[in-house]
């Protein structure tokens, strides 16, 4: 919304008006910050022992931190711990060497590199399909259960492999084929639309399904009861350990309980100051707007909760696309750019933040750590992110050409999200053939797809694919459904070879791979910094005939 942006854009673009900026401040972006960042914390609270105990999401990068931690204090079990912990050590040093030796062929821009490696070809590279030697996602995929893995890839060969070469033969009739690759009026808008309708179609089923099933049991028993019997309990008479493990854990993450009127009040509490401050620090964006966007803001946490752990994969700025082209839309061309870039700013901070509690909630669980611990170190931890960002982001801002073509931050998003928002102020109109029918097409889908799952026998149930899981490769891409997938065939492989050790030890492998890439971002962002690049660029192409 910077004028940079609007100038890089152009003035005579259509919808591209000049009243239409609002550069830079420290003060302004520190207050809006403060104001939205804590929403999400408060708007999951009372679902949290649904999400980590009763669906048992696995939240991987949770998990694998958890490992993490746990390896540091192991003093029981000796020879099992210790062998964790030697198995977590190696993966974690294999991945950090992997991911610094991918640095040096990874080179400038997107394409080069590991990371675009033509695993399947040429021709399937184009649609996405390769492998890119991730150890995060190799290591989701150890985590993950196979079911989840698997429908990844299928939404990956329906989306990759056939809708969207479907919809691209269609170009120059559906939509214009000389299009940008971020344009929502071409292929981009199927990609955004169709998977966020299978994402609500299945977070929508699953939310509704956890109402009725809490006011069934109120309905049932008078009883002080803390929990919704989502999934049966652990009887008191289990005596294995692994059983005693997990009985000791719900207790701890039980006993520190958070009131469901204290995560109420400070939601609606927070919520007032927002829709007073917002409209001042953004005048378009009536409070009418916030509060509509507040009410909707804690659905679309839980279906972004409930997909970030399926699959790690936190889909926020796919539900702060929502909120821009409907803002933009509802506010239309005078106001409307500023109302849907500062909405999307909204609702990605509220969705984003409650999926990152629940991730810590997760870490929480495995370390037998306090619920209410957990809860104020975010709110600790998100007050400084309130001042340390916008300083940095001002740090930046004034020493560097922040969005400069020519520049080493060209901050392609800026323009990508401007343009977003001057084709919401056209409304639904302006998508792209067909787009609507395919969005209510897959959205009734997802809703099907779960009634099936839920109404047919367990034998059945559990080969049944998970739409939420399918979503995530429309829009992000086949690579991470193949990078997935392989994790599962390891642990599948491992499995029938030896299910022991796999039991034991897939986790800690999973972890030390999933920490190692994750710790090599340290150093990468360093030598970014540095402006230390990469020497090499490694790159495929097809031969040519001489």
């Amino acid at each position: 919304m910077d004028e940079r942006t609007y100038q890089l854009i152009g003035p005579d673009y259509p919808g591209n008006r000049a009243e239409d900026v609002k550069n830079p401040g420290l003060i302004w972006m520190m207050g809006f910050i403060f104001v939205v960042s804590f929403l999400g914390l408060f708007s999951l609270v009372p679902l949290r022992k649904v999400m980590v105990m009763d669906y048992k999401l696995t939240y991987p990068s949770g998990t694998a931190t958890a490992m993490l931690i746990n390896s540091f204090h192991t003093k029981t079990g000796a020879e099992l711990a210790g062998n964790q912990v030697r198995q977590l050590g190696k993966y974690l040093s294999i991945s950090f060497c992997w991911s610094c030796f991918k640095w040096f062929f990874s080179g400038l821009g997107d394409s080069c590199g590991f990371d675009n490696f033509p695993s399947f070809g040429l021709t399937l590279f184009k649609n996405s399909f390769y492998f890119d030697f991730s150890p995060t996602y190799v290591g989701c995929g150890l985590i993950c259960p196979h079911i989840v893995n698997c429908s990844v890839l299928l939404g990956a060969i329906i989306s990759w492999g056939f809708l969207w070469p479907f919809v691209s033969k269609h170009a120059g009739d559906w939509y214009p084929a000389d299009l940008g690759s971020n344009d929502f009026k071409g292929l981009y808008g199927y990609k955004v639309f169709i998977s966020i309708s299978l994402i609500l179609g299945d977070g929508i089923y699953n939310l509704i399904k956890i109402i009725m099933i809490t006011v069934r049991e109120m309905c049932r028993t008078t009883s002080n009861q803390t929990s919704l019997p989502v999934v049966t309990e652990i009887l008191a008479d289990e005596s294995s350990q692994l059983q005693l493990e997990q009985k000791k854990r719900d207790e701890i993450f039980l006993k520190d309980r958070i009131p469901f009127w204290f995560a109420a009040s400070g939601y609606v509490g927070l919520a007032a100051i927002s829709i007073t401050t917002i409209p001042i620090i953004f005048p378009p964006l009536k409070w009418y707007l916030v509060l509509c966007s507040y009410i909707l803001a804690p659905a679309l946490a839980f279906c972004n909760s409930y997909g970030t752990g399926l699959t790690d994969w936190s889909l926020a700025s796919t539900y702060g696309k929502i909120g821009l082209f409907v803002m933009a839309s509802v506010v239309g061309p005078k106001g409307g750019v500023i109302a849907g870039i500062a909405s999307c700013a909204v609702m990605m901070s509220i969705v984003a933040t409650a999926a990152d509690l629940m991730q810590d909630f997760k870490t929480g669980y495995l370390t037998l750590s306090s619920a209410k611990s957990m809860f104020v170190s975010q709110l600790v931890g998100t007050a400084m992110g309130c001042i340390i960002a916008p300083l940095t982001f001002w740090l930046f801002w004034t020493a560097f050409d922040i969005g400069s073509p020519d520049g080493p931050y060209k901050a392609p998003y800026a323009v990508i999200y401007r343009e977003m928002a001057i084709l919401g102020i056209e409304g639904f109109s302006e998508l792209p053939k067909h787009c609507l029918a395919m969005c209510c097409v897959f959205f009734v889908a997802a809703l099907v797809i779960n009634l099936l799952r839920d109404m047919t026998p367990k034998r059945i149930s559990q080969y049944i694919p998970i739409p939420m899981a399918m979503a995530v490769p429309f829009y992000i891409g086949a690579y991470f459904a193949v990078d997935m997938f392989v994790g599962t065939v390891i642990l599948f492989v491992w499995e029938r070879l030896n299910r022991k050790d796999a039991e034991d030890y897939a986790g800690a492998v999973a972890s030390g791979l999933i920490c190692g890439d994750g710790i090599w971002t340290i150093p990468s962002a360093i030598l970014s910094i540095l402006r230390i690049n990469p020497p090499i660029c490694m790159y495929f192409g097809p031969s040519v005939s001489s």
